[in-house]
């Protein structure tokens, strides 16, 4: 990917919140490379990424495309002057079709009147570009998941003529063909000399992307590397400041007593008839692709979605089917959902308040809230799982994602639960965090609980779980044990599990693999 002239220029941004969190960065993006921003949660890259999209303003410093300045006031501004923004957070409309979030500000018109012939002509050009030409524009975005959304918003944006694209966290949802196209496209894209700033924390996607990576600690740039090919332990030491933690394989397969027993579950098209089983001290992981019903069954056993049919027992407990959270709380079953910024917390409340949301907390004293128990609860809660927030108070959407995932694993580690569902525990969050996170995951399991861990990286499933579950069309298809290759469980995705379909590079038996 070889590079050309400057076309943005970034000179002293600074930005503060509650406190700073760019300081003085300066930046030169060049036409035709693909420049990675790395660091931790709260390291600036976000908002960084923000300021050249025009999304907030900086509150100092000066930026430039080609020879004119550059200060947009709004994403519509700076989408006007070629700089065009795929945001983490989605800024889409569930109640609006596929094609009407795609071209809602460039809607198509005859004689005043919207066009929809070709509103869904260009739609179905734009899906099918990311591969979702299977669906119809008509669609409401609510029925789709959030990878699938994820990919309507990539869409959008590679729909539009621009001179720089910035994708932040653009795979965090994806599934690996998913990203794959992704890539595909960013590729044409450089060729025909775009400028490409991608903000990720995936370091496996470096040597396929990278132009040039660099990395921010504290709101500064610390680092940078010509080319994608970086020890990831020398980029993890830049971007947290301190030695790469060692990981640790997962323990034997545990012979605990089974805490969580499904059977026969039910609902509509994405649960099928699932059946299985974790106990005591173990991570029990489910593979697939988007859409395969990960989410939907791990909804269903919480009680968010309620199924239809089959039945949940927890422990020694009575088997039926949860009706609602509250019923699957009280079982002693929670939950870290897909979407932890709609789902899981109350952005504009303190890390506090989110931290104490279960019965019991705060606790009561004669009626009236006991401050001295709930803060000492909070601070306990903060300790434990390792989040780096400015004091107890400081309101929760303010925290980088990998500390408000913290917040709601900490909630749940605190509540003494007996079984943890996990979607997708670490998506958006940073190394460190990720460490941090699968280290409580595996002491909570130690200590005798069991875990159900949805996740789209393979990696993540090789690293913390004891066994691997994998799901395709509402089923679970596969079982694997220890020593599974990604190509066999790759293969049980698409559902065709077992040895003809791990493909003619892999000549080796898959320990312990059953087909379902």
């Amino acid at each position: 990917m070889s590079a050309g002239p400057v076309v943005l220029r970034a000179a002293g941004l600074s930005k503060a919140w509650s406190v700073p969190v760019l300081r003085e960065v300066s930046l030169e993006l060049e036409a035709g490379e693909v420049h990675v921003l790395m660091g931790s949660n709260g390291a600036g890259k976000s908002t960084l990424a923000a300021i050249l999209g025009g999304l907030i303003r900086a509150d100092a410093g000066a930026m430039t495309l080609g020879d004119l300045p550059y200060a947009p006031r709004s994403r519509a501004a700076a989408e006007g002057a070629g700089v065009v923004m795929v945001l983490q957070e989605m800024n889409l409309f569930p109640g609006m079709s596929l094609a009407e979030n795609l071209f809602l500000d460039r809607l198509p018109s005859r004689f005043g009147v919207v066009d929809r012939a070709s509103l869904h002509r260009r739609a179905g050009v734009a899906l099918e570009r990311v591969g979702l030409g299977d669906l119809p524009p008509r669609m409401p975005l609510s029925r789709l998941g959030v990878g699938q959304r994820q990919l309507v918003e990539i869409a959008r944006a590679l729909d539009r003529q621009c001179r720089v694209l910035i994708l932040d966290e653009p795979t965090a949802a994806l599934s690996a063909p998913e990203s794959d196209l992704l890539f595909e496209h960013v590729r044409r894209l450089v060729r025909e000399g775009v400028a490409v700033i991608y903000v990720t924390h995936r370091l496996d996607e470096l040597p396929r992307i990278a132009s040039r990576v660099s990395v921010l600690r504290d709101g500064r740039f610390v680092a940078e590397h010509r080319g994608g090919i970086v020890a990831p332990e020398r980029l993890i030491e830049e971007m947290s400041g301190r030695p790469s933690p060692q990981g640790s394989a997962a323990a034997s397969p545990p012979t605990g007593d089974i805490v969580l027993a499904v059977a026969g579950l039910e609902r509509g098209s994405r649960v099928r008839g699932v059946s299985l089983e974790v106990r005591a001290g173990e991570v029990v992981g489910l593979a697939g692709l988007v859409g395969a019903g990960r989410t939907e069954l791990l909804r269903a056993i919480f009680g968010a979605d309620p199924a239809a049919a089959g039945s949940i027992r927890v422990g020694d407990g009575r088997a039926g089917l949860l009706r609602s959270p509250r019923q699957a709380v009280a079982a002693g079953i929670g939950m870290l959902p897909e979407d932890r910024r709609h789902d899981g917390l109350l952005l504009d409340q303190s890390m506090r308040v989110n931290a104490l949301l279960l019965p019991g907390q705060p606790r009561a004293r004669a009626g009236w809230i006991d401050r001295a128990a709930e803060w000492e609860a909070a601070e306990a809660i903060r300790t434990r799982v390792e989040i780096d927030c400015t004091s107890i108070e400081q309101p929760v959407g303010e925290l980088s994602g990998g500390n408000q995932q913290k917040v709601v694993l900490g909630r749940w580690l605190a509540a003494g639960c007996r079984v943890l569902l996990c979607d997708e525990p670490t998506r958006g969050v940073d190394a460190a965090a990720k460490g941090t996170i699968h280290r409580l995951i595996r002491e909570f399991v130690d200590r005798g609980g069991g875990v159900l861990l949805a996740s789209g990286e393979l990696a993540e499933l090789r690293a913390v779980c004891d066994r691997v579950l994998v799901m395709a069309e509402g089923r679970i298809v596969a079982e694997f044990q220890p020593g599974w290759s990604d190509a066999a469980v790759t293969a049980a995705a698409f559902g065709s599990a077992g040895r003809d379909a791990v493909g003619a590079g892999d000549d080796t038996e898959q320990p312990g693999s059953t087909r379902r």
